[in-house]
């Protein structure tokens, strides 16, 4: 028996040392080592590879909510006693993302028109239009037959509104502030990391037009923001060692990662904020998470909260659970017994949030989403992350290969069909061109840059299918809408009105917004109710919010419980 046991110590002593041995050569805690190959490939002898980022779990971005992603019901639930019949019920797969907890506020949008004022100066004639297109249409609270209580002089900019969501301002506006945002988090990010040097408070740099930071030009190629100006770097980022003596490059091209200078590789991706899809915004105001039992969910939910009723039981004054029109005449009740805090908007987070944790998902303002607006949402075509109004860019480059930074010499200016003239491109972003034919050529994934009425007002799609664009008849965008045009002498706009009888209000510029607002009856605050308006458009009862994609595993396998759990 001791025999046994001794033999058996032995055989466990030279296993455990194996193991070690095994353990010490096989790098597990490298991220560049290959399971499929044996080695570590950052370690000089097998190619030096440079590290990836260390970061694993995306960090919640600031003002967010986490939503868990799933499956769901998208659409109607009450009676479509407005016969649009464009909200059939269907089953979709959201992926997991983080999305805003209340619509942005005119304090948020506020720092945003300021500091493209500090960067683009308004009394510079070049940067002229860049402050003035991001500016919200104050004069959306006019009505032909109403006071508009000094609303347009007050509401953006005075300090008793400036929690209150933004209004008057238009999808593509939104959309600008959203990658906006995602710069000024990646420039935040990078500089307390010490890789880029306070840029609002260095003596040799100005923040001041093509000088500002950009993450996509920061992606593609350092070197190239700030027109190649280092001193926006760190010592840590642009001092050469020994064997880079010499070399004025900022970024590492070399696969060694044995010097102190920038790698992309190694920085940890930022969140790219955008406006939220059709399906995203839906999914997180219904909230069915507080009706799931196990792995199914119990019911449908009419509002954005559990119950049939707008009236929130759980206060003892019995007042509504969202800012809403309760009827002909009554935004808010009667004097001394107000029934949702506010005639017009309320500040945001006035009312308590649904199961995730989200405020004003029905009631206050509507908001954007990213969608083109079309009745049908073809399930059929796509179940998985829906969404329609895809355009694919590419980065223009130069004859060099390198990216094309734009300049004041290459800002081209569009004017809108409300006449409003707005730049598509800033300096200091990358120029960018739709993808080509050769660029999709057998792609088996699409099959052109623009799929804003793919399968839905596309030549295919149509019943004139063997026609060309010009002579077969529309389903939507009949008849193309005619761009203003600026007259050369005078240098006024000249707008150009349909010369033919328009078919129909659906463009491809018609976007959904979603939820109901201040001004809407009950029957909106329905998270599947759908509207659309022209992306140029804007009113007084529509705002926004952000939402950013989940990086990685979707699933927080720790928070499996049996039922009615909300986070």
């Amino acid at each position: 028996m001791k025999k046994i046991i001794k033999t058996s110590l032995i055989y466990s002593g030279v296993i455990l040392i194996m193991t070690s041995c095994f353990n010490q050569r096989r790098d597990f805690g490298s991220d560049r080592y290959s399971e499929n190959i044996g080695y570590d490939f950052s370690n000089p002898e097998y190619g030096g590879l440079t590290r990836l980022s260390n970061t694993v779990k995306q960090e919640t971005p600031p003002g967010m909510v986490y939503v868990e992603g799933g499956v769901f019901t998208m659409g109607q639930v009450e009676q479509d006693v407005m016969g649009g019949v464009n909200n059939k019920p269907k089953n979709i797969h959201v992926q997991s993302f983080y999305i805003d907890d209340s619509e942005v506020s005119n304090k948020e949008y506020l720092i945003y028109l300021d500091w493209l004022a500090k960067v683009f100066p308004k009394n510079n004639p070049k940067y002229k239009h860049i402050y003035t297109a991001a500016l919200p249409d104050t004069t959306v609270w006019r009505n032909p037959l109403g006071n508009d209580g000094n609303l347009p002089k007050t509401y953006l900019r005075h300090r008793a509104y400036e929690n209150y969501p933004v209004v008057g301002v238009s999808w593509l506006q939104a959309n600008d502030y959203c990658k906006w945002r995602t710069d000024r988090i990646a420039e935040k990010k990078l500089m307390e990391e010490g890789i880029l040097k306070p840029l609002y408070n260095n003596g040799t740099v100005s923040v001041e037009g093509r000088n500002h930071f950009d993450i996509e030009v920061f992606e593609a190629n350092p070197n190239l923001l700030f027109g190649g100006d280092k001193s926006i770097y760190t010592d840590y980022v642009t001092q050469p060692e020994e064997e880079y003596a010499g070399n004025d490059s900022i970024i590492n091209t070399t696969p060694v990662n044995s010097n102190n200078k920038l790698n992309i590789n190694q920085q940890s991706p930022t969140p790219d904020f955008r406006l939220p899809t059709e399906v995203e915004w839906e999914y997180a105001a219904k909230a069915d998470i507080e009706n799931r039992y196990y792995n199914t969910i119990r019911g449908r939910k009419k509002y954005a909260w559990r119950g049939e009723s707008t009236r929130d039981e759980q206060n003892k004054y019995y007042t509504q659970h969202a800012n809403f029109k309760q009827s002909n005449g009554d935004y808010s009740g009667i004097a001394g017994w107000s029934s949702d805090y506010g005639d017009i908007t309320t500040p945001v987070r006035s009312f308590p949030p649904n199961a995730y944790g989200l405020y004003d998902m029905a009631g206050n303002v509507a908001e954007w989403v990213f969608d083109v607006y079309r009745p049908t949402i073809d399930a059929e075509l796509n179940d998985f992350n829906y969404s329609r109004g895809n355009i694919y860019r590419k980065p223009k480059l130069d004859e060099n290969g390198n990216v094309i930074v734009a300049t004041f010499n290459d800002i081209v200016y569009d004017t809108l069909p409300n006449g409003k003239v707005v730049p598509s491109v800033l300096p200091g972003q990358i120029v960018k061109e739709r993808v080509t034919d050769n660029d999709l050529y057998l792609n088996p994934n699409y099959q052109k840059a623009d799929n804003r009425d793919f399968a839905n007002g596309d030549r295919i799609s149509s019943r004139d299918y063997a026609e060309n664009d010009e002579n077969r008849k529309r389903m939507y965008n009949s008849p193309i809408l005619l761009p203003p045009t600026i007259n050369e002498e005078t240098g006024k706009v000249e707008y150009r009105y349909d010369d033919k009888t328009r078919t129909t209000l659906i463009t491809d510029y018609s976007r959904v917004y979603k939820g109901g607002s201040w001004k809407d009856r009950a029957y909106l605050l329905d998270p599947s109710q759908r509207r659309y308006l022209e992306e140029y458009m804007s009113t007084n009862y529509i705002g926004f919010r952000c939402v950013v994609t989940k990086v990685g595993e979707g699933k927080e396998k720790d928070r499996r419980s049996p039922f009615n759990i909300s986070y």
